[in-house]
């Protein structure tokens, strides 16, 4: 009874701000402390009982009272900090007061004459003397950090003065109360619940007060730094450095699954998932700098990037590696009994920092590159893009993923790491295959170019560079990516396909120029992407003999008024790709979007590599018949059958003089990112790849002799 009192009074109060035409008195602690007064309301109460609709109407039918609220339940944070936060009552009143900010924050700063008011000084008589020429912002950030390492509210005390005696916030080392150990501290505190809700709570405050930049229009947001950031950031913030290690170690020493009792997640709540992705979202945001501006003397030195940067250790390495891998794997983990372990879904956020924490400490980087541990990022990187392909709410997860992979692809530990064997058991709409981690690249990449909505096209330069950059480490494709790989080819090589935009050949030439990277350095252990090469060889001398005038491209051109026609009648036909892998569930269908171009829409897609069997059946009649997806294809004779045993046993004799290596090529000699040489144009360089893969088509053929069992 006396919880649903307090909750009317709460209304009433908020009733009050709205209807009382003067301005209600600063002084009045009575109907002031009705806010935040001592009683069992929650976020979830706060704001249903402080809609929307009245907040704005306090801003624009009252706005001092409003501004009242906002002086009066910052002043209460203050004196809880000057008191130390010693008692129940005062953990309550600290926790209303945030509760109540983090509501009615949002709605300041939407409107842009409140934009400024955080940043003005406090009225006399409303704080402490020494801090009323402090803008309002900076005793708020202030009396938040201190808070955060309040010693038996958001930390485990000391004692060291006694039990009686509280300790004095402004005078505390918080290096002593970092939260979780890791990074620079090697203490592990107790876990205590009620600890973890209020430093998630503060945390809220603070990313609620972040969040100014986004109310702010696109053009203001480079010219106008977020000063928030700005403030909790620099040296002035006495916290920086433990609230910093402590948010980074509380991320990544989180493991959902604790003793990996089942069911455990059902039957206890977790109070550390909810704090921990606060805590990595804060990270994101204070870590986020635009550096391409190049103007670093307005900004004041960020320590949050600068403390991260400084991260040199290999054992601090490893502890922020095994985080990342433990949580971008936990929702990939099978179990024997289903939805017996805790699932955690903050792998966006986790994908942000790992990027931000590669781009700001290169020694990470490469400690990532040079660990094996490099595979366990990749597969969840994998799983997530080909989860996301047809989704356009999560678009800018894709660009993310493709991001990271294009940066370690930049490296050659990267490309060699990729031939370890996959074995892992991850539920996805892919077809099943014995093979690499490089195979499970590539069919991945099949899959999103081949399935993926249109608004991913921009990154199919991405996806094939990545493929060019990993290319001369390929020591042995499966057959089942060595036919995606053809398929690519010729679809990207249709002449519709081709024509519809100017940067289309590009994708042809750097799929050529994958080919010749593994056929030039990993010829040997290659013999199933040769087999299908020659096999696909009418591809390359079609590319070759591209018809280049006016009425070829026209003609080819006006193919698209029937594809969508074809498209919505054979893409349901067409869009299986074999068996997939248990457990996996189909990507939603994708939207359609703006572009003009695409391979789903690509005339006669459904006959092409991708519906075909790589390998030959072992009959050698005039009408064998090779099993494929949807179809049953007939050889027309055995002339046209070539074994690829026969292949490199008469290229073997034949001596020819291709270029093989063994042994893995240095960085200097493998493409980097696509790059072409100089002086040569797109056109030139296309027409000389094609070339030296038709002659190699050709020179197979010569020397390949089919020899026909009795």
């Amino acid at each position: 009874m006396g919880n649903t009192d307090t909750k009317l009074n709460f209304r009433k109060a908020v009733v009050q701000l709205t209807s009382k035409t003067q301005p209600i008195d600063a002084s009045d602690d009575d109907f002031w402390d009705q806010f935040w007064a001592e009683n069992n309301t929650t976020v979830q109460d706060i704001f249903t009982l402080v809609p929307a609709a009245e907040i704005r109407a306090v801003r624009e039918e009252a706005p001092s009272n409003l501004a009242t609220l906002c002086y009066k339940a910052v002043e209460k944070l203050v004196k809880a900090v000057d008191n130390s936060c010693r008692t129940q009552h005062e953990q309550q009143t600290v926790l209303n007061c945030v509760r109540l900010l983090t509501r009615v924050l949002p709605y300041i700063f939407e409107d842009p004459d409140w934009r400024g008011f955080f940043w003005s000084s406090l009225p006399a008589g409303s704080s402490q003397e020494d801090e009323e020429s402090a803008p309002l912002a900076q005793s708020l950030i202030n009396a938040v950090c201190d808070l955060l390492f309040c010693p038996d509210f958001t930390v485990i005390a000391n004692r060291k003065s006694g039990p009686d005696k509280a300790e004095d916030l402004s005078a505390i080392d918080s290096c002593e109360y970092i939260w979780e150990a890791g990074v620079g501290f090697a203490h592990s505190p107790p876990k205590v619940p009620q600890y973890d809700i209020a430093r998630m709570e503060l945390l809220k405050l603070l990313l609620t007060c972040f969040s100014e930049t986004m109310f702010q229009p696109p053009s203001a947001v480079k010219t106008t730094p977020n000063k928030w950031i700005q403030y909790v950031t620099s040296a002035e913030n006495r916290h920086a450095l433990p609230m910093f290690t402590s948010l980074l170690n509380t991320v990544c020493a989180y493991d959902p699954v604790g003793l990996g009792v089942p069911y455990n997640h059902i039957l206890f709540s977790d109070t550390s998932e909810p704090l921990v992705d606060t805590a990595l979202q804060i990270l994101i945001v204070t870590l986020d700098h635009d550096t391409s501006q190049g103007d670093e003397s307005v900004t004041p030195d960020n320590l949050f990037i600068n403390y991260l940067s400084r991260i040199h250790r290999d054992e601090d390495f490893q502890f922020v590696l095994g985080g990342f891998t433990r949580l971008l794997n936990n929702p990939l983990v099978q179990t024997y009994l289903p939805n017996s372990t805790k699932k955690v879904q903050f792998h966006q956020e986790l994908l942000v920092f790992f990027w931000k924490l590669c781009d700001y400490n290169k020694k990470f980087l490469y400690y990532v590159l040079k660990s094996s541990d490099v595979l366990d990022i990749l597969v969840p990187i994998l799983y997530h893009l080909n989860d996301s392909r047809a989704d356009q709410s999560r678009v800018g997860l894709m660009h993310i993923g493709v991001f990271i992979l294009l940066l370690l692809s930049g490296e050659r530990n990267f490309g060699v790491r990729l031939n370890k064997p996959y074995t892992a058991t991850v539920p996805m709409d892919i077809p099943v295959f014995t093979g690499t981690h490089a195979d499970f690249l590539i069919i991945v990449f099949h899959k999103i170019i081949t399935t993926g909505h249109q608004r991913l096209q921009p990154l199919f330069d991405c996806l094939l560079t990545i493929l060019v950059n990993v290319s001369p480490y390929l020591k042995t494709l499966s057959m089942v990516a060595s036919t995606k790989l053809l398929h690519l080819l010729e679809a990207f090589s249709t002449p519709w396909f081709l024509f519809s935009a100017p940067a289309n050949n590009h994708l042809i030439f750097f799929l050529l120029e994958i080919f010749n990277n593994i056929i030039q350095y990993q010829f040997d252990g290659n013999s199933n992407l040769v087999y299908t090469i020659i096999r696909k060889r009418q591809v390359f001398h079609s590319l070759a003999n591209l018809p280049t005038d006016y009425g070829s491209i026209t003609k080819s051109l006006s193919k698209k008024s029937r594809r969508h026609l074809q498209s919505s009648s054979d893409n349901g036909k067409s869009s299986s790709d074999g068996p997939s892998m248990e457990g996996s569930k189909p990507a939603l269908p994708a939207e359609p979007g703006t572009l003009k171009a695409s391979i789903l829409d690509t005339p006669g897609i459904e006959k092409m590599t991708e519906q075909e069997s790589a390998y030959p059946l072992n009959s050698l009649n005039n009408q064998s018949e090779v099993l494929t997806n949807h179809n049953v294809e007939t050889i027309p004779s055995r002339d046209d059958i070539i074994f690829e045993d026969d292949v490199f046993s008469e290229e073997s004799k034949e001596g020819k003089n291709l270029e093989k290596s063994k042994s893995m090529p240095n960085v200097q000699s493998s493409p980097k990112n696509g790059s072409r040489s100089e002086g040569n144009t797109p056109a030139r360089s296309l027409h000389r790849a094609v070339s030296q893969v038709k002659m190699f088509c050709v020179s197979m053929e010569k020397s390949v002799t089919v020899e026909v069992p009795n």
